[in-house]
């Protein structure tokens, strides 16, 4: 067909974040040392985990997983963002297109199992504590993560391979700062029926039964602390689950905003707001929320400081 490039030849053009030129500049400084404390953050996660025996827990093993992954999920769209604002080169090829959309669901996939995982592990550290030990064995925390990355690979294949077989239109600017799903199929001159089933069933189960389980594992916790006679447990508790917690809400808040709630017209600005505080912010804030409202972490950092100090003498 005439006018009509096939999906294997255009290159696509990202038209970013909604920002004026003379503040590419401003933005440019803010996301690059977003960027680089989430990559630090996260890895000190990694590494407090790594040395600390006192961490080699269940909820350390699934956190430095989920550090892992924030990371990666970062490194998926911020790199090219901030390539796009240095250089003013907005082009990414069909190919580049293809595996960012692939890697940015499989990550995205990846954080919704592990927030579950985690909200599993403390379900079963507060409603059965006395069996905590015998049920969360190594083992089944080996499981939990292979199936997580297993499901995310197979989420994020069937999206891209469907996606992989559609033709383009001359058209190829895509408003939006990285390759998202949605507005790719928009460009298309194929029949994209079959990839918009396959988003509503595979894609909405990858959101809403991980979410549906960390609430049931929640509404589980509370109505246990709520037996308790003391508030002393409560608080406990409260301070055990408030970093997953506050994790969740901000990851699934800035997703549900994006995704569930219709949109006005200006749905484009709307959207690439809304994915920056998933893609950028969430991954950023979660070291400092780990960090500051654990005291296990506070700890394993403090030993941390010290020993460099006593190597560097």
């Amino acid at each position: 067909m005439p006018g009509e490039n096939h999906s294997t030849g255009p290159e696509f053009l990202l038209l970013g974040l909604p920002i004026q030129p003379e503040q590419q500049g401003v933005f440019f400084a803010l996301f690059l040392a977003m960027y680089l404390t989430t990559v630090l953050g996260n890895l000190l996660i990694i590494l407090l985990i790594r040395l600390d025996s006192r961490l080699h827990t269940p909820m350390y093993f699934f956190l430095s997983h989920l550090a892992f992954t924030d990371i990666s999920f970062s490194s998926v769209t911020i790199p090219k963002m901030l390539s796009s604002m240095q250089t003013q080169n907005r082009s990414i090829s069909y190919s580049g297109c293809i595996a960012q959309t692939y890697f940015f669901i499989f990550f995205t996939d990846m954080d919704n199992f592990l927030l579950t995982s985690m909200a599993y592990d403390r379900y079963v550290a507060i409603c059965h504590p006395l069996r905590y030990t015998t049920i969360m064995k190594e083992e089944l925390c080996t499981v939990l993560v292979a199936v997580s990355w297993g499901l995310s690979c197979a989420s994020a294949l069937s999206h891209t391979i469907l996606l992989a077989r559609l033709s383009f239109c001359a058209d190829n600017t895509i408003p939006h700062f990285f390759c998202d799903l949605a507005a790719l199929l928009k460009l298309s001159c194929s029949d994209t029926s079959l990839n918009k089933l396959v988003i509503f069933t595979v894609g909405l189960a990858v959101i809403t039964l991980p979410l549906l389980c960390i609430l049931i594992s929640y509404g589980c916790i509370g109505a246990t602390i709520l037996k308790g006679p003391s508030t002393r447990g409560i608080w406990k508790t409260l301070s055990t689950c408030g970093s997953h917690l506050s994790v969740v809400s901000l990851y699934y808040g800035t997703i549900i905003g994006v995704y569930f709630i219709p949109s006005s017209g200006t749905a484009n600005v709307k959207d690439v707001l809304a994915s920056v505080m998933y893609t950028v912010v969430s991954p950023l804030l979660n070291p400092f929320i780990y960090s500051l409202r654990n005291r296990d972490m506070k700890r394993a950092l403090e030993k941390l400081i010290h020993r460099v100090k006593i190597t560097s003498q």
